[in-house]
């Protein structure tokens, strides 16, 4: 993770040059002045992330320096230095909204664990409010499920590639959770601690793109009334996942080669180059190739994005998971009802299995979610699903040659829908399909439902 521009404003010329001395040393880059015009000059050009200010200086004060740094950098914290006779000056300072003081004169070691605190304050900030936006996107954090042998082998790629910082590329057909693989690399990953910040590339404004990934200074545009950091500078120390990466227009494809060769951004409208330690994970429903090939994305791109390529199957091709996920979503959406999680009946889930699922496990979540919002009872049938026809290639791939065995599963589906209508109650049932209580028994332990 990079270090932080650090603007320390004292008079006193051996006390500065010291104080640049001890935030080299800790990997920040000082921004050294004497007196309050020049650090309002700073403040005005320069992103500041921390300013240690002494509190008493000819021509102005600490105090001037924290009003233009909460004027210029609202979240940029503020350290006075401060002798022992103007202390009750310092505590007034932070009740103005200084982050701490230090006592001259200061103890080296304290002053770096000041430092490392309030910059750990302002970034705890930065993420929060990140965070407050992500919440009211509705962006769901969930695991991987399943226990198919499709889905297995993109968990074993995740663990193999996590320890690692390769750049990673997803790739798969819409609504397979190509961004649940990208957070399940993230936090399996020794950049777990850190944050990972999803970028949906084909959601953004083409004319906002840049601003949106690399940050804007203030004045580049109308309306930037503020530096702005960008999505790179809050993933630095953590995961960049780039989404449908394929929809990044030819500039931008430009800049992002020279981010992940170099590894350093600048903001729009300046010109102060950031070193970062960002690993970026970018997913695609395209053909990457084809687009190369059709002169639409960079290949020197591509390569540098696909070290390790992970294709997250459909859900046609991982079916033996779709109990699991099913289960996953009832009790979701199920906690919401007053009725309490509602389970659902052997026929429906056949249904479910036997569908296409065009729009993947996308398209699973928001049927169960209608089915619970739509389900008066405790169990959701058939009827309650929002599906088309069950799926043609079912059959073709496993073909019925005998009657008997037709037969079979057509008596086992309707007596487990009849079950279903009648609530479990096996003399209802019978009467359901026309048959004796003891014939409706004797069907149910050939079954093997009994």
């Amino acid at each position: 993770m990079r270090g932080a521009v650090v603007l320390v404003v004292d008079d006193d010329d051996r006390l500065r040059e010291t104080l640049g001395i001890l935030l080299t040393s800790g990997g920040h880059e000082p921004v050294l002045v004497g007196d309050v015009a020049a650090a309002r000059q700073v403040l005005e050009e320069r992103d500041v992330e921390l300013v240690i200010s002494d509190l008493r200086m000819p021509g102005g004060s600490g105090l001037d320096v924290l009003d233009s740094a909460q004027r210029l950098r609202p979240r940029t914290p503020v350290i006075l230095l401060t002798a022992f006779g103007t202390i009750d000056t310092a505590v007034q300072a932070m009740q103005r909204g200084a982050a701490d003081y230090v006592l001259k004169p200061f103890d080296a070691g304290e002053l770096e664990v000041r430092i490392a605190r309030a910059l750990a304050q302002r970034r705890s900030q930065i993420e929060n409010e990140y965070w407050r936006d992500e919440s009211a996107g509705g962006h769901a954090v969930e695991e991987l499920i399943g226990v198919s042998a499709a889905l297995r082998g993109v968990l074993d790629l995740v663990r193999q590639v996590a320890p690692s910082t390769a750049s990673v590329l997803v790739t798969g057909e819409t609504g397979t959770g190509k961004e649940l693989v990208a957070r399940a690399i993230h936090r399996r990953s020794p950049r777990a601690e850190q944050m990972l910040v999803p970028v949906h590339l084909a959601a953004i404004p083409l004319e906002l793109l840049e601003a949106e990934l690399f940050g804007h200074a203030r004045g580049a545009f109308t309306g930037a009334v503020a530096d702005r950091p960008g999505k790179f500078e809050l993933a630095d120390g953590g995961t960049l996942f780039l989404d449908e990466i394929g929809e990044a227009p030819a500039p931008l494809q430009v800049k992002l080669l020279r981010v992940l060769q170099d590894g350093v951004v600048e903001r729009v409208g300046s010109n102060q180059p950031q070193r970062l330690d960002v690993r970026v994970i970018a997913a695609t429903n395209r053909d990457l190739k084809g687009e190369i090939a059709g002169g639409r994305f960079r290949s020197d791109l591509f390569y540098r994005l696909r070290v390790v390529e992970i294709r997250v199957p459909p859900l046609r091709e991982r079916r033996e998971d779709i109990r699991y996920l099913t289960a996953q979503f009832l009790r979701r959406f199920g906690v919401r009802r007053a009725r309490g999680v509602p389970s659902i009946s052997e026929p429906a889930l056949r249904r479910l299995e036997d569908y296409a699922w065009p729009g993947n496990v996308r398209e699973l979540e928001n049927v169960i979610e209608r089915a619970c919002v739509l389900c008066a009872v405790d169990t959701i049938d058939s009827g309650l699903l929002d599906l088309g026809a069950p799926r043609v290639a079912h059959v073709e791939s496993a073909p019925i040659t005998r009657l008997d065995d037709a037969l079979d599963r057509l008596e086992h589906d309707m007596i487990l829908q009849a079950l279903d209508e009648a609530k479990q109650v096996k003399a209802r049932a019978a009467r359901l399909l026309g048959v004796s209580e003891r014939s409706l028994w004797y069907k149910l332990r050939k079954h093997g439902l009994s």
